[in-house]
């Protein structure tokens, strides 16, 4: 089945937990500290694989977690980092936030892509060892890692994309000039999704053909199977636009490029600027007269003409020299810039508090970063303390229940941690 949207979460790994340790070795007195780091939590890795064409892996595994990193051990012992979560992708998938809407990467190149990072590893208590205080009975927590709901799309990375209504012989052309094989019948829709295919012109020049299928009239507002498939053209180079020059199908094959061409416009206006050929299939269906006026039309529109019996191959080569000899003069298939990242908040604001008045003299105090703080504190221990109200002074959060009316005696508390304020 072609899927080529899909929605999942993904987790980078936590870092581990700082360890809280003492030296403890004969004949050696007042060891000190000894507590290592915790290790590095995993991150989550996207990488281009060629053996992909689908996003059909992501349908039912809708979460990626990468491993988190080992706590700390006595005598300075590092936790093992966490693995790396590596997340293979069709080649031309775009990421996107799915919460903000912003393009975070192309996977268009050989280039990994790190979507979510791994929180760092907390410090072992020998971090905290001063002169004034020899040993320190607290260390740091891991931070957790990064964690976001990711949209994937994919965007067919093909050179040439092949355009016109259903049954007018664009998977015949594609037969016809590639090795791909999609089904071919007299029926409407009988290509149920976009079909790629290389075409070798001559020895070291060959270009990359779509069939996108299932464009009718009103596919750009969701009529058909086209407004699925409208994406893959975006990075189309060239535009092969398939007639019925016959009329076999009842319309008006001029009709039929004015109708398509507003669809195109529909989905993305960019796309009538994109060099534009007419291919008129079906020839030998149509008498001689009525193909010389119906390439006067369309070259008068400013667009060149090829008449093509694609079932047999005739014309064909023709068709792909022209094709092969624009290429050469157009810009390369276009990759996408990711969107620039928010300005970031000031240090103040990152740390920023929620505070609740509870009755007349309680104070509970809110904030995401200060659970990670809390995790690591000891609230037994003297010294533990005074690191933590360091931190509340630095942070601000002092200043901020000052403001928000705190007296001397007044309880405050934060996440069960309760304590009376002094001034």
């Amino acid at each position: 089945m072609f899927v080529d949207t899909a929605v999942i979460k993904i987790k980078a790994g936590d870092g581990g937990d700082g360890a809280v340790s003492f030296r403890r070795e004969k004949y050696v007195a007042a060891g000190g500290p000894d507590g290592g780091d915790g290790g590095r939590g995993g991150d989550i890795v996207f990488v281009a694989d060629d053996g992909l064409n689908t996003l059909a892996d992501f349908r039912y595994r809708k979460k990626y977690v990468a491993e988190n990193g080992d706590p700390g051990g006595p005598k300075k012992r590092f936790g093992k980092s966490g693995a790396d979560l590596i997340i293979r992708v069709p080649r031309g998938t775009l990421i996107y936030d799915s919460k903000t809407g912003r393009l975070l990467a192309d996977i268009s190149s050989n280039q990994p892509f790190i979507a979510a990072k791994g929180g760092r590893g907390g410090w072992g208590n020998s971090h905290f060892a001063t002169p004034t205080r020899q040993a320190p009975r607290f260390s740091k927590p891991g931070i957790p890692g990064e964690e976001l709901t990711v949209r994937l799309e994919l965007k067919l990375l093909a050179d040439v994309g092949l355009v016109g209504f259903p049954n007018v012989g664009k998977s015949s052309l594609l037969s016809a000039v590639s090795e791909a094989r999609p089904e071919i019948a007299n029926y409407h829709f009988t290509t149920l999704t976009p079909v790629l295919g290389v075409v070798r012109v001559m020895e070291g020049v060959s270009f990359v053909m779509a069939d996108i299928p299932g464009l009718i009239e009103g596919a750009s507002r969701g009529a058909g199977l086209g407004h699925e498939f409208l994406r893959h053209i975006d990075r189309c180079r060239l535009l092969i636009h398939v007639v019925d020059v016959s009329g076999s199908e009842g319309r008006e094959p001029l009709e039929d490029i004015e109708t398509i061409n507003r669809e195109l416009s529909g989905f993305n206006p960019e796309l009538l600027s994109r060099p534009m050929i007419i291919a008129g299939n079906k020839c030998d269906l149509a008498d001689e007269r009525k193909i010389e006026e119906f390439a006067a039309a369309v070259r008068a529109k400013g667009y060149e003409f090829f008449p093509i019996m694609a079932a047999i191959a005739h014309g064909t080569d023709a068709l792909i020299k022209r094709c092969a000899e624009l290429l050469s003069k157009l810009p390369p298939i276009r990759e996408y810039s990711p969107d620039p990242e928010p300005v970031p908040e000031a240090d103040i604001k990152q740390r920023d508090v929620n505070i609740i008045r509870d009755g007349d003299s309680r104070y509970i105090v809110e904030g995401e970063w200060l659970i990670r703080y809390l995790r690591g504190i000891d609230m037994d221990e003297y010294d533990s303390l005074q690191h933590f109200h360091r931190v509340l002074q630095q942070s601000g959060v002092i200043d901020r229940l000052r403001e928000a009316g705190v007296r001397d005696g007044d309880t405050v508390s934060i996440y069960g941690f309760e304590f009376d304020f002094i001034d």
